[in-house]
């Protein structure tokens, strides 16, 4: 072992999905000793902050991020005072507006933003939302066309930022164009009034981990301040809800104002106000308080469901909906919906793997093609390779000559700018994204040549380097430890998600008193220590890989096993659950 590689937790050197399990480190130990010390907190509050390098004269304003202290000018965008001047002036004017969505849930609760903002003020909106089939990702020409010979305003939400030629042809109509956007820019822009984008090239503010919702919310908090004298302008803050939604779907960072807007939109959403919201809980099986896991594994995806295998409204609608009655029936569609995407899903993903194994894993990419596969599915089974491989992975589904595909990368690696350099290098027909998920088009012929591009300009940024990762945990639990009120305590430090990941525990020589397999892959637990205490766990996707086969055929033996506490609230009882990412045997 390299002298320079700490000591593996709990001795687990390699656990049954291959990875080492690390803990905090030395100089996170200390600073957390020191936190708990100095700043009053808990052990494990401390842990968790100390791994995100917070000082202890900085704790107490990160325990309560506020909107007030982290939310920056509107108008420090570049862009953002003429789409507000623009946007105010249509209002006044009454002029007829249209929103162009992007047709996940980072565009669809965009759009609904708008929707719910222009509808307080008395003024509706035209929703468009292309097809991810017939008509892909962003504005295309003739339905921006269309949008423009009947509208005065079109808006694009969530796209736009490349779409120079859909956007010149509905200026040519006569209609203005704002666009509020997220995704990387190219060294022009499109002839739009306004382009608000925190990720164009020339853009110096430091909130480039915003989604589109955010952007949008920004937009409106300055049509508030704009409007506010001439008209009753809409409370911005009970529209939270659905800005925590599209960051938490849309895997954005949960830093700096991410953490304020969604830990405040988590609250506005426990109040159970908005119908489409409350449908989609329902049908999602949500019966306790929302948090982040909610939104990104069981609304986000039902949200998204419409996009990818149906209607590519549906999503949009449901959230941007005041009908309660419409809410429900828009849920059941978006859950059936989801359920026909998971099967459609599980038979991409088993090709798919099948198909990178044979390429080879080690390398800085991890892709995979194949003729038929449903577009709506590759960005998801994408995610599932960068999972299991711990590389950036590309899926495309070819039809008649030609591949779309989506891509996911790993933390350290700008896939999107390496997608769109293999654009402009015209390996591809169509590409971009941001730096952790990126879309592109390629012809069959160029789909080789393209990948080994794109593999070269990712292995230049680090990718391919090292095998599985290091499973990192923040410490021990026993089953009597692990209680509601520890919970608690955590959910203070958080929120958590992408660039703010929960705390992981681990649990030292748990016996498996019960063990029973749940749905097709699933596993849910019993566990014991050797004090007696018991904690009730649920494995995910266990029968996917060896964890499943392994702990359900334990025959008495203990395990190491690591994860996420949560509370489980079924049945009207408090209890807390081990949701089971990783065990070894001991």
């Amino acid at each position: 072992m390299p002298r320079d590689l700490p000591p593996a937790f709990l001795d687990v050197e390699a656990s049954l999905s291959g990875r080492r399990w690390v803990g905090l480190g030395a100089d996170v130990e200390r600073a957390a000793a020191h936190l708990a010390q100095v700043g009053g907190l808990s052990d494990p509050v401390a842990r968790v902050l100390a791994r995100r390098g917070v000082e202890p004269e900085e704790a107490e304003a990160f325990l309560a991020p506020t909107l007030r202290e982290l939310m920056p000018d509107p108008s420090s965008l570049k862009d953002m005072d003429r789409a507000v001047e623009v946007f105010a002036a249509a209002v006044k004017s009454r002029k007829r507006i249209a929103i162009f969505a992007d047709y996940d849930v980072d565009g669809g609760a965009s759009a609904a933003l708008i929707l719910d903002w222009l509808g307080q003020m008395g003024h509706g909106a035209t929703l468009y939302i292309p097809d991810r089939i017939d008509e892909g990702y962003g504005p295309n020409v003739l339905a921006m066309e269309e949008l423009a010979a009947a509208h005065d305003l079109i808006i694009c939400v969530d796209c736009g930022t490349l779409s120079h030629e859909p956007i010149a042809a509905a200026v040519a109509k006569g209609a203005e164009v704002v666009v509020l956007d997220h995704h990387q820019g190219g060294e022009t822009l499109p002839p739009a009034q306004a382009v608000v984008n925190p990720n164009r090239q020339d853009e110096e503010v430091e909130c480039t981990y915003l989604c589109a919702a955010g952007v949008v919310f920004l937009m409106l908090a300055g049509a508030n301040r704009a409007l506010r004298g001439a008209a009753q302008v809409p409370d911005l803050i009970a529209m939270l809800d659905l800005v925590a939604l599209a960051t938490v779907a849309d895997v954005a960072p949960l830093v700096g104002f991410n953490r304020a807007l969604v830990r405040q939109g988590l609250s506005v959403m426990a109040r159970r106000a908005r119908p489409g919201l409350v449908a989609l809980g329902d049908v999602a099986g949500l019966h306790s308080r929302p948090t982040t896991y909610h939104l990104g594994f069981l609304m986000g995806p039902r949200v998204n469901a419409g996009g990818r295998i149906g209607a590519a409204h549906l999503g949009a609608r449901l959230l941007a909906t005041r009908d309660t009655h419409e809410a429900a029936a828009l849920a059941e569609r978006l859950d059936g919906l989801n359920r026909e995407r998971r099967e459609i899903e599980a038979a991409v993903l088993a090709q798919a793997m099948e198909q990178a194994e044979a390429r080879g894993t080690d390398g800085p990419l991890v892709w995979a093609a194949g003729e038929g596969w449903h577009p709506g599915v590759v960005g998801i089974v994408a995610a599932r390779l960068k999972e299991a491989t711990n590389r950036p992975a590309v899926v495309i589904g070819l039809e008649d000559g030609i591949g779309k595909g989506s891509a996911r990368s790993v933390a350290g690696v700008d896939l999107g700018g390496a997608v769109a350099a293999c654009t402009r290098e015209e390996l591809l027909l169509k590409g971009g994204g941001h730096a952790m998920a990126a879309g592109l088009t390629v012809a069959e012929p160029m789909l080789e040549p393209a990948m080994e591009r794109l593999a070269e300009l990712l292995a230049r940024q680090g990718a391919g380097v090292g095998g599985p990762q290091d499973l990192r945990i923040d410490g021990l639990v026993t089953p009597e430890g692990a209680t509601p009120a520890l919970i608690e305590e955590l959910e203070a430090a958080g929120p958590y998600g992408a660039g703010a990941p929960a705390p992981r525990f681990a649990l030292s020589a748990q016996r498996i008193c019960f063990a029973k397999r749940a749905g097709e892959s699933h596993l849910r637990l019993t566990l014991q220590g050797d004090a007696g205490g018991r904690l009730d766990a649920i494995a995910f996707r266990a029968f996917e890989s060896d964890l499943g086969p392994a702990l359900e055929g334990h025959g008495g033996r203990p395990f190491h096993l690591a994860g996420r506490l949560e509370i489980d609230e079924w049945g009207g009882r408090r209890r807390a659950k081990l949701r089971v990412e990783d065990a070894a045997a001991v």
